[in-house]
């Protein structure tokens, strides 16, 4: 079983109250999409942050990836909403 540090940043650490958690996840969870849907399935603050219509980006080992990003053990897995500049 694959274990990975996720972490939240901005509005998503104030919603969930989280700023990071150590993770072990099921086999079935494979990708950022799946751990996404892991994550929704706790509910409350968790199933509105990552709902599927927002905007939230990730990244694991500190590189941008999308929903198809294989999770190994000990990846980083950090979400974040867009950054916007001004």
């Amino acid at each position: 079983m694959a274990t990975i540090k996720i972490l939240y940043f901005a509005g998503l650490r104030e919603a969930t109250g989280t700023a990071s958690e150590l993770l072990a996840l099921p086999a079935s969870v494979k990708d950022i999409a799946g751990l996404r849907t892991l994550l929704r399935n706790r509910g409350g603050a968790w199933l509105e942050a990552l709902a599927e219509n927002r905007r939230v980006r990730a990244a694991v080992n500190q590189d941008m990836a999308g929903d198809a990003q294989p999770l190994q053990d000990g990846d980083e897995v950090a979400f974040f909403p867009p950054v916007t500049g001004g």
